[in-house]
């Protein structure tokens, strides 16, 4: 037998004990109110309409499904989104519930078979919602602190739905920082060489720095200014004259200009035992590998971004299939002066 609910406002009471042990119990749909009764939401409401699982009357008359819905418009914010979102998690078996304003994400999943199970948060965007990096940040920090996962839900111009797992990550590897003799190197128009044929050798061998430019090493810029900054390299012109920090970032920024956001990660990537090299043919800034590419690929892809980064949801969600369709995971890296915070981007299959 169909549920009865009474609309109310913006609102649906339940009150047969029957339906609210249906709903509540089984579903964990709806808020026990006084009276014995049960409050739908509207997004409930439109859903059990939709599934043909409720009867709804307003004073006594039938509401059909376009005029509840018409209603959800105006009184829910983002309506359309969040009612697909929550649709197809019904839908797949996921008891999710909206949230109230005061919490960071759209909707709330309850614990069901095991309580040890992270609770799991869930934002709702349109495709041409922005992606805020320090929103996004803030959401999972805000989760972190009730051990909570967080999900992303995108919802395209057709209503197709795509998910993301968004979490911190500590990224680590196991190649340690290592010593070099001092050496010197050729600062050209887009890269440095390195005619050392030993410092060359060590650099390829130990690190995998650069890339062999015939028989000696042909370094990009922040590679070569990482060497530089740590003392092992000195940065001279095509004439051998040698080059100050303030003349090698001057000459670097006209053709990079987020060289020095660049070298932050780098720097910090490599202090956390990682190998770095360029992501260019993979759409990123970097690619890093956690072991020798002898013994691994690439696991990660690394964005960098400043503080206060915004995008369009097409490029994040390039970005990741890509990632996906190669086995690597997509990592943002969020620069605040000299803080990197990494932030990773996993697809899933609620």
């Amino acid at each position: 037998m169909d549920i009865s609910g009474e609309l109310v406002q913006n609102h649906i009471l339940i009150k047969k004990p029957g339906d609210i042990g249906r709903l509540y119990n089984k579903s964990h749909m709806g808020t026990p109110v006084s009276g014995n009764l049960l409050q739908l939401d509207l997004l409930e409401g439109v859903f059990l309409l939709d599934e043909e699982k409720m009867r709804l009357y307003h004073q006594s008359k039938p509401v059909d499904f376009q005029h509840l819905v018409m209603l959800a418009a105006q009184q829910v914010p983002d309506f359309e989104t969040k009612y697909m979102v929550f649709k197809d998690l019904r839908n797949r078996g996921h008891a999710i519930t909206l949230c109230t304003d005061e919490k960071p994400v759209t909707f709330q999943q309850f614990r069901q078979k095991n309580q040890a199970e992270p609770f799991c948060g869930i934002a709702a965007f349109s495709e041409r919602d922005i992606l805020d990096i320090d929103a996004t940040k803030k959401m999972i920090s805000q989760m972190k602190k009730k051990n909570d996962v967080l999900w992303f839900a995108l919802v395209d111009e057709e209503g197709d739905l795509t998910y993301y797992n968004v979490s911190a990550i500590d990224l680590k590897g196991d190649v340690p920082e290592q010593d070099y003799p001092n050496g010197s190197g050729i600062l050209l128009k887009n890269r440095l060489i390195v005619f050392d044929t030993k410092l060359a050798n060590q650099l390829l061998e130990k690190e995998f720095f650069g890339k062999p430019f015939g028989k000696v090493l042909q370094l990009s810029f922040v590679e070569a200014l990482y060497l530089y900054k740590r003392g092992i390299l000195e940065i001279k012109t095509s004439n051998n004259a040698s080059l100050s920090e303030k003349q090698i970032t001057q000459h670097m920024q006209k053709f990079q200009p987020d060289i020095e956001q660049r070298l932050v990660v780098f720097q910090d990537l490599k202090q956390r035992g990682l190998l770095v090299k360029t992501g260019f043919k993979f759409g990123a800034h970097f690619r890093a590998y956690t072991k020798h590419p002898d013994a691994t690929h690439a696991e990660y892809l690394i964005h960098v971004v400043e503080k206060g980064f915004t995008s369009i949801w097409a490029e994040t969600s390039r970005a990741v299939r890509l990632a996906h369709s190669v086995n690597k995971e997509f990592v943002f890296a969020r620069v605040d002066g000299k803080t990197v915070d990494y932030i990773k981007f996993g697809r899933l299959r609620p």
